[in-house]
Parts: structure tokens; C-alpha cells; sequence
């Protein structure tokens, strides 16, 4: 996967508040799909779909024990993400700095 497919992906995927919200759950811990459908005000085919959207996005793992499915943050997962914001970071560090000079040298 490139990484301006991961990146539209992870967007994606995080651009629904419910599933930002089971991700940000899944930050605090590995948790079965049952104790995450209790959490929410979801039902669990409903949390079920969500949690396959931010696996294949890369967000999250999931592993089966017996008859239970657990899932985690995928620790690499928002990566493209952070690479994406750190790009633009510096871009509009200069940029506002140079907005800023600009300013300054107008001003009276």
C-alpha cells in the first residue's frame, strides 16, 4: 500500500466520529468486541463494521481467542498520518514565520 493510500485510508477511517471514538477507547487497551458494543451506544454488527474499517485501514489488530475477537491499536498504524502532518508542519512553520517578518516589516 503507498503511502498516499494509507493516508487516505487512516482519513477516511477516522472521519466517522464513532469509530474515532472505539480507536480512542482502543488506545487505553486490548478489549473484545463485546466489552467495545457496552461501551457504545452501537450495536455489535454496527461496532463490527467500524472495527474492520480501521483494520483494514491499518489502525488496529485483531486476534481470536476461542470465540471471542479482541482488538488493539496497530502501534504503526497512524504513521503515513504522522509522516503527512510532520510534512506540513514544517511547510507552514516557514511560511508563517515569513507571514510573520512580512507583517512586522509592514507595520508602522
Amino acid at each position: 500500500m503507498s503511502a498516499a493510500i494509507d493516508e487516505n485510508a487512516i482519513f477516511q477511517a477516522l472521519a466517522d466520529p464513532s469509530r474515532r471514538a472505539i480507536f480512542e477507547s482502543l488506545t487505553r487497551g486490548e478489549a473484545a468486541v463485546k466489552d467495545i458494543t457496552a461501551r457504545f451506544d452501537i450495536s455489535q454488527p454496527a461496532v463490527s463494521q467500524h472495527l474492520a474499517a480501521l483494520k483494514e485501514a491499518g489502525l488496529v489488530t485483531g486476534r481470536r481467542q476461542g470465540r471471542c475477537t479482541y482488538y488493539r491499536v496497530q502501534p504503526d498504524g497512524m504513521r503515513p498520518l504522522v509522516d503527512w502532518i510532520a510534512q506540513y508542519r514544517a511547510f507552514w512553520t516557514q511560511h508563517l514565520g515569513q507571514l510573520e517578518q512580512l507583517l512586522e516589516d509592514m507595520d508602522p
